[in-house]
């Protein structure tokens, strides 16, 4: 199984050399494909605390949707979350939020010099809400999570991490001029990246 992973990650950074993004009109492809090159995003939440309540507070997360590469990619954005964190605070009280994923984060916007709010710098904003996961995908959380964030292996365990998903619900895609572009779910998860 290791072998295979290595052999995925290696060929998904040939791949990833050679491949060009998905084109515009392709938008869930896009979609996918933006989620599958970031590591991060800008989760968005009604604050809890006191002060802040019921307004916007955004905050970043490390993500992962698999493994680096073609054999990688369920679409599914897991994150390793404390209840320590504030804005894991916030979905305690409101479970809905908004994830925001760029390719500003990437090489790609830099090799073409395209500004973060360039639309030609595609990025994508999920809505929907943060759920635990159960015990049969917690595995493939943890692979997702920890092939690219290796370091959350060795977190403080006192901090009783868990594995959490984005359940999505709505997905806006702006890879190109023109506005936003709206793609279901069901498109969403039946397209690879």
């Amino acid at each position: 199984m290791a072998r295979l992973l290595l052999l995925c990650a290696a060929s998904g950074l040939l791949v990833a050399a050679v491949a060009a993004i998905p084109p515009p009109e392709e938008a869930a492809r896009m979609a996918r494909y933006v989620l599958h090159s970031c590591d991060w995003g800008a989760l968005a939440t009604l604050s809890a605390q006191e002060g802040l309540r019921g307004r916007p507070f955004a905050n970043i997360f490390s993500l992962s949707d698999g493994p680096p590469g073609p054999c990688g990619g369920s679409g599914v954005p897991y994150m390793y979350l404390t209840d320590m964190e504030i804005s894991v605070q916030d979905l305690e009280v409101n479970s809905n939020a908004s994830l925001t994923v760029s390719l500003a984060q990437t090489p790609y916007c830099r090799k073409h010099k395209y500004d973060p709010q360039n639309p030609l710098c595609a990025h994508i904003i999920f809505v929907g809400s943060i759920v635990k996961v159960n015990d049969s995908e917690a595995d493939l959380a943890k692979k997702a999570l920890f092939s690219r964030h290796p370091e959350m292996e060795s977190w403080p365990k006192d901090h009783n991490w868990f594995f959490a998903k984005f359940n999505i619900t709505n997905i806006w895609v702006l890879d190109y001029f023109g506005g936003l572009k709206i793609v279901t779910p069901e498109e969403y998860y039946s397209v690879k990246p």
